[in-house]
């Protein structure tokens, strides 16, 4: 007998591990397909963000996830102002030419800027400290030139000036920024007078005096957006919500050639919703549970603004929001967002993780504003915002893509938070 109950252990613990495997499989099937090129990162050129909004439509309908519209639609439109790089990008600095995303980044606001040469006036930022030094300096600067700035950021910590401040201020030219370490991207929903160019500093020839520059920018001022919208009808309390949110656009492209692909930020955590809604499908809780996939957090967290101007049912009958933003690497377990001001909801957190081990750590951290949690937040609604702590940097750049994520405790997340949604669903 005890022979026997032995295999049967063993068969449970060989199911149960099959299981997290083909969850891993799953997750990261989907983070590959929506950091693939055909996606053109999820954003403002090709149609990115469209296609991403079509993909996640799509596993709705498969999985039995029900729309709130009445037209059968999980699309909530919304319009946005954004400006965008769908042409040329070059840059050769004497006679080196660099490659975009790698070597050198495009200020998100730039305007279009071609030249085959221009000449280039180094200016030495460093004295820059108060207002006098300020003006002596802002002599140099004439309109339709070409400077390239050395010590930048001076100027930021003594004087509170970015080099937007510059583009603003001089009009019309273009400005070369070396910068060391990591370079980072953005998107921005307005336009500067001026183009700026931040360059790694190590691929910089050493003396730099001419370039020559290409960049096709396109300002959309009414840049069609969506959200993906979805739920669950709970078994007994179905006017009750609970949400799981994460953002699925990304940067999108940097001209023709360069995409930033957003595997980490945030494929990994649109992959991780669509899992809670194939899992909920099979397994409705007694509270309704929703699955909101935004987009134009990058530009500002827009989607979700959108979103809590125009919910599609009362925001008071969400009992609580879990943001998932970033989760594709939890080696060091995960941070809490809101930990403090959501005492009771981190706390039975806790204890589920205590109890099962799913994940290595759960550290709080108080409010930010940087995931759409926030736009929860400011509308006096219960939310946190959960991210992975991994061990690579990959953040706004174009190395962040899906071979490079371990996605080592996504499953145990993925667990953790369907316990933490049936203990909610039952009133813990």
């Amino acid at each position: 007998m005890r022979r026997y109950l032995l295999l049967f252990v063993l068969f449970l613990a060989a199911c149960s591990q099959n299981t997290i495997a083909q969850e891993k499989r799953w997750l990261k099937q989907q983070i590959t397909r929506l950091s693939s090129n055909s996606f053109h990162g999820r954003g403002y050129v090709n149609k990115g963000g469209e296609k991403a909004a079509a993909f996640i439509q799509k596993h709705f309908r498969e999985l039995g996830v029900l729309p709130f519209d009445t037209d059968s639609t999980y699309l909530q439109k919304y319009f946005m102002a954004v400006n965008t790089f769908p042409g040329n990008m070059y840059l050769r600095l004497n006679k080196k030419e660099l490659t975009p995303g790698a070597d050198y980044l495009v200020d998100a606001g730039s305007t279009p800027y071609h030249t085959e040469k221009i000449k280039l006036k180094t200016v030495d930022l460093k004295k820059v400290k108060d207002s006098a030094s300020w003006a002596k300096v802002k002599r140099q600067f004439k309109p339709h030139r070409g400077y390239l700035l050395k010590n930048s950021d001076t100027v930021s910590k003594y004087m509170k000036l970015s080099i937007r401040s510059f583009a603003n201020e001089f009009l019309e030219n273009v400005f070369i920024v070396p910068k060391h370490g990591k370079l980072t991207w953005i998107v921005r929903q307005d336009t500067i007078p001026a183009t700026i160019l931040y360059v790694e500093d190590t691929v910089m020839p050493k003396r730099v005096t001419k370039a020559a520059i290409t960049i096709d920018s396109k300002f959309e001022p009414n840049f069609k957006n969506f959200n993906v919208l979805g739920y669950i009808p709970g078994t007994e309390k179905p006017d009750s919500f609970i949400v799981f949110t994460a953002h699925y656009d990304h940067l999108g492209r940097m001209g023709r050639h360069t995409i930033f692909p957003g595997a980490h930020d945030n494929a990994s955590g649109t992959a991780l919703v669509l899992y809670l809604a194939k899992y909920f499908t099979e397994h409705p809780q007694k509270y309704s549970v929703a699955f909101m996939l935004f987009s134009g957090e990058e530009a500002g967290l827009i989607g979700s603004k959108h979103y809590a101007k125009s919910p599609v049912f009362p925001l008071e009958q969400i009992r609580f929001v879990v943001n998932l933003d970033m989760t594709g690497d939890a080696t060091n377990g995960i941070t809490v967002v809101n930990a403090d001001t959501r005492k009771k909801e981190f706390s039975l957190l806790n204890r589920i993780n205590l109890a099962k081990a799913y994940v290595p750590r759960l550290n709080e951290r108080t409010q930010t504003r940087n995931s759409d949690h926030y736009s929860f937040s400011e509308a006096g609604v219960p939310a946190i915002f959960i991210y992975g702590n991994g061990t690579k940097p990959y953040y706004h750049d174009v190395f962040d893509v899906a071979k490079e994520l371990s996605l080592e405790n996504i499953d145990g997340l993925s667990r953790l938070l369907v316990d933490f949604t049936r203990e909610l669903s039952n009133g813990k």
